[in-house]
């Protein structure tokens, strides 16, 4: 075997470049239309895939078009940054006692996402 054929990409890369496909595009994409755009060496079966897991992830919305689908970012996702904090409120829902998760993820942040997290609590409670 190749070594190229032996390298996996990360497991959100791919889910990455599809969302900015999808994110680049101005209209919804078909999976043929995302593949063409990445412009990389994937089957438009593991295009499909990664949208399908993308949309029971609730990241991506799915319309019918033909005998296929369409697929668009959902409206809180325009973005990687809206992207990332889908993904922390998915792990947030995972566990039952979100006091203790919520308080494990302060005492561990940096003394300056501390203050950026304290500013933007406050500026909310305005």
């Amino acid at each position: 075997m190749t070594e190229a054929k032996d390298e996996r990409r990360p497991a959100g890369e791919l889910e990455a470049s599809v969302m900015a496909a999808l994110w680049a595009a101005a209209a919804p994409q078909t999976p043929g239309q995302v593949q063409r755009s990445l412009g990389a060496d994937l089957a438009r079966t593991t295009v499909t895939t990664i949208l399908t897991r993308l949309h029971d992830k609730g990241v991506v919305e799915r319309h019918r078009q033909g005998r296929g689908y369409v697929y668009l970012p959902v409206q809180d996702v325009q973005d990687a940054q809206g992207l990332t904090a889908r993904r922390m409120h998915s792990e947030l829902d995972r566990d039952s006692d979100r006091e203790t998760v919520l308080a494990r993820f302060v005492a561990q942040l940096s003394a300056d996402d501390e203050r950026t997290l304290r500013d933007l609590l406050e500026s909310d409670e305005r």
